[in-house]
């Protein structure tokens, strides 16, 4: 097979362009912008562009498939000489479908944990010397890439994003993977770009249901209210299994889950995680690991990239990052960090980064989301607004929207850097929560000036 990938550097078609080298398939793509860590990678393996830019010379007859990244458009002049001649043009997620169609598909949806419940099924899967495939959104201790596809492999793990596939595809790519065994996390506006009323996201999860397939499974979360009425109202014929919070007990900074009256003590935190945790936990039974296996395998877990990650700890001090962005993540992981360490004075930051987060009509979604914190920063970049051209509000909208007239507002990297260079760590955990890069913050080196 001979496949060409426009926009390769993305991190998923990336990781795909890898995955399918390794399988032995010969590829090609190209992109106007590369960015680390798919510069290195490709490189590694061949596969890295000579010139950045489009070729729609590349593009000949001889194609077998081209797999189009979100990042191009659709007047892309690659993606346009294919169309001219007949090859079949797939979304990364239809592809990974075609490469996984004879395989069992556990797929795994949700406004927020996907990454993490992704996450915990692989590291126990791996730890169990089980043969898998699979597509997950963060890179993982003991994975080299974030994608792997394989002929043998009886089943594939997939994190099952609800944005659109791709310029041409605007389906949500979760719908299209066809899951024999289903996970939703929980269900809370996002993507207000694609998605302008909360009831047009909710359908998402209703299509996703329609589409998990005949004789399968969805595991769900009770604790979400809003996916449990949409689970009352589905009649799909297929098995649909809840999952609450296990039982579990905090001593000095460690959670301890109980069940069946032995204790398993985590190295992740956090109410969130222990349900992300159950949602892999019920995933891992349908592939016959027992449950005391489970928990024993998952207190080795050391979680995703950007999730509660530590940069830095003392004796009575943490600092963590986190990809927290939309008000339901924001809410969870401050919770998370503030029951893990009652004690300690607890300094949140949040970089308001997405499309969805920066629109002002969503921002009071955002209402009481900070209130447990007891110092409360809200960072936008400036730069962030002009380069999706938004009109910029003052601190005055995002206090009014947050609900917290003590929160700081910085809208420049550099103040915010020297706000965060005065904090006195002593008995004190600072959270950095944002999906970009804070205006180009080096988080180590704050780390290295303050802890």
């Amino acid at each position: 097979m001979r496949v060409h990938f426009i926009a390769i550097g993305g991190s998923a078609m990336h990781n795909l362009a890898i995955a399918l080298h390794k399988k032995g398939f010969e590829v090609t793509g190209s992109d106007d912008v590369l960015f680390e860590p798919s510069v290195s990678r490709l490189n590694k393996y061949g596969l890295l562009p000579q010139q950045n830019g489009w070729y729609p010379e590349k593009i000949t007859a001889d194609i077998d498939a081209i797999i189009l990244g979100m990042h191009a458009r659709i007047d892309n002049p690659e993606l346009v000489k294919a169309q001219e001649l007949g090859i079949k043009v797939y979304s990364y997620p239809e592809y990974i479908y075609e490469q996984s169609k004879d395989k069992l598909r556990v797929v795994i949806g949700g406004s927020h944990g996907k990454t993490t419940i992704t996450s915990m099924i692989l590291h126990v899967l791996q730890v169990a010397d089980k043969d898998f495939d699979y597509m997950v959104g963060a890179q993982l201790e003991g994975f080299e890439t974030m994608v792997k596809l394989t002929k043998e492999a009886p089943v594939i793990i997939i994190e099952g994003d609800e944005y659109l596939a791709s310029p041409i595809d605007r389906r949500p790519k979760f719908h299209l993977y066809k899951a024999n065994i289903g996970v939703i996390s929980g269900i809370a506006w996002d993507h207000i770009n694609v998605f302008p009323t909360f009831q047009s996201y909710i359908d998402q999860f209703e299509i996703f249901i329609e589409t998990i397939q005949n004789g399968g499974k969805l595991i769900y979360s009770k604790t979400d209210e809003i996916l449990n009425n949409v689970i009352i109202n589905n009649n799909s014929e297929i098995d649909k299994v809840p999952y609450t919070l296990p039982d579990y007990s905090i001593e000095n900074g460690v959670t301890t889950v109980i069940a069946d009256e032995k204790k398993y003590s985590l190295e992740v935190f956090g109410e969130h995680n222990l349900l992300n945790m159950e949602a892999a936990r019920l995933v891992c039974e349908s592939l016959n690991i027992k449950s005391a296996d489970f928990y024993k395998y998952i207190t080795t877990f050391k979680g995703a990239a950007r999730r509660l990650e530590i940069v830095g700890k003392s004796n009575n001090a943490h600092i963590f990052k986190d990809f927290a962005h939309s008000p339901s993540k924001l809410q969870a992981t401050i919770h998370a960090v503030k029951t893990q360490f009652p004690d300690r004075k607890l300094i949140a930051c949040i970089e308001l980064h997405t499309f969805s987060s920066l629109n002002k009509d969503f921002l009071s979604q955002y209402a009481g989301t900070m209130d447990a914190a007891d110092v409360a920063i809200v960072f936008i970049d400036k730069k962030t607004f002009e380069q999706k051209k938004m009109e910029p509000y003052p601190a005055d909208t995002v206090k009014a929207a947050f609900l917290k007239q003590d929160l700081t507002f910085f809208n420049d990297p550099k103040l915010l850097l020297t706000e965060l260079e005065k904090i006195n760590l002593t008995n004190t955990n600072l959270l950095m929560m944002s999906s970009g890069n804070f205006g180009g913050i080096d988080l180590i080196e704050l780390k290295n000036k303050i802890l």
